[in-house]
């Protein structure tokens, strides 16, 4: 057990929990991490585990099969799995956000309808939001769905129906997905372009090609890091939708809905971020005590001591403020601030305790046989995941404007 990033507090049942997780990394994880990764290939293995393991159902509520769990529980899981594989956090990261949405904002026939088989991990969501020519900037999406004259007959849809154009990008799971959560551009007639967005709900086959009439998943993109877990566009060309597969069932909600669920993604990433950089400690501190030059350990020499010294203040920092993000989340109260904070230092405290460990491996940090590799790659996913750094200062800024107005 890691004197670092211990949780007090927790209940028998979030302890227990954890212990079964860490186990699993441990067994399941850590062992064929850095193959699958190096050969892109999707853990099939390990997500097969995650389902039987309830992992999928954390926080969807006992009346739907989950385990009814809280965001803190579920953001300590995900921190022991990207201390594992950070690729596979992923793949549950994106799941969990639709299904909040949908418990969140959701009609009751949509929850009854998606929620029960996302608990099993029969149904995986992923959610997209940006577009090629857009990133940070929401506002400027151009996929448009588009209201028809005359729909097909659907359950909570009234016989409307919609047709949406347009092309969306960086969707994780998008290919091993099936229901896919969706931002698109509406006209409903208001002043400002936010409340002029919707969210759908859209079911498709898992793969790739074309998935269902009118919509493509091209192929996975190529990346750097993050490898394993399937990152794709997404192609609309006159697929049609019923208006029963609007979240809430009540168009020109959408971009309020997704924030929503950006926002506890945010302490997801920040809790990816605090596992990925535990784990470059521990493979840092272990390589120290075992590789020698001028005739002693490279523990031993100050420098290196040191600079162990600083990763585990960072660590553990990070840590607290993703905690206190979710225990926030938690208790019903706005998060927006204590997410940004938590993701923007989790993020950028990662990357540097990556790299440090990095530099204690030496020219072994270079080499593929070493772990540090890997993690080296996957870290500056962090820093741009979820909204960037600078964009978690303009949140953090701004929230501190409102609270120290004169």
């Amino acid at each position: 057990m890691s004197r670092l990033q211990q949780t007090e507090g927790l209940t028998d049942i979030q302890e227990e929990i954890l212990k079964t997780v860490r186990a699993f990394v441990e067994s399941e994880i850590i062992p064929v991490a850095t193959e699958l990764e190096h050969k892109d290939e999707y853990p099939t293995k390990i997500v097969e585990g995650l389902k039987e393991l309830g992992l999928f159902g954390l926080m969807i509520p006992e009346e739907y099969g989950g385990l009814g769990e809280s965001l803190l529980t579920y953001a300590l899981c995900v921190e022991e799995i990207a201390r594992g594989w950070m690729s596979v956090s992923g793949i549950i990261n994106t799941h969990f956000i639709v299904a909040y949405m949908l418990l969140q904002h959701g009609t009751d026939e949509q929850k009854q309808k998606y929620l029960p088989r996302m608990a099993t991990g029969d149904v995986r969501g992923a959610f997209s939001m940006s577009e090629p020519g857009c990133g940070s900037d929401v506002a400027a999406i151009k996929t448009k769905a588009t209201k028809n004259k005359q729909g097909k007959e659907s359950e909570g849809g009234g016989g409307d129906s919609y047709t949406i154009n347009g092309q969306k990008m960086w969707l994780t799971n998008g290919g091993s997905a099936n229901l896919v959560a969706v931002l698109v551009k509406t006209d409903e007639g208001n002043d400002s372009v936010y409340k002029n967005m919707t969210t759908f709900l859209v079911e498709k086959e898992p793969g790739f090609g074309e998935v269902d009439k009118g919509l493509t998943v091209p192929g996975k993109i190529e990346k750097m890091g993050y490898k394993g877990v399937d990152t794709t566009e997404l192609i609309f060309d006159g697929y049609e939708i019923d208006a029963g597969q609007i979240l809430g069932g009540v168009p020109g909600k959408g971009f309020y809905q997704m924030m929503d669920g950006v926002e506890v993604g945010r302490v997801n990433v920040a809790a990816r971020g605090c596992g990925v950089a535990r784990r470059a400690f521990e493979l840092g501190i272990s390589y120290a005590q075992q590789r020698e030059t001028f005739g002693k350990k490279i523990a031993e020499h100050q420098a290196v001591l040191f600079r162990l010294a600083d990763m585990a203040v960072k660590v553990e920092a990070a840590h607290e403020l993703m905690v206190k993000a979710a225990r926030k989340k938690d208790s019903g109260s706005r998060n927006d601030f204590e997410a940004g904070v938590a993701k923007y230092l989790a993020s950028e405290y990662c990357s540097q305790v990556v790299e440090d460990s990095f530099r204690i491996h030496g020219g072994y940090g270079f080499s593929k046989e070493y772990e540090i590799e890997r993690l080296y790659r996957e870290a500056p996913m962090l820093l741009i995941g979820e909204g960037t750094a600078d964009i978690q200062r303009m949140i953090i800024g701004r929230r501190l404007l409102e609270d120290y107005k004169l």
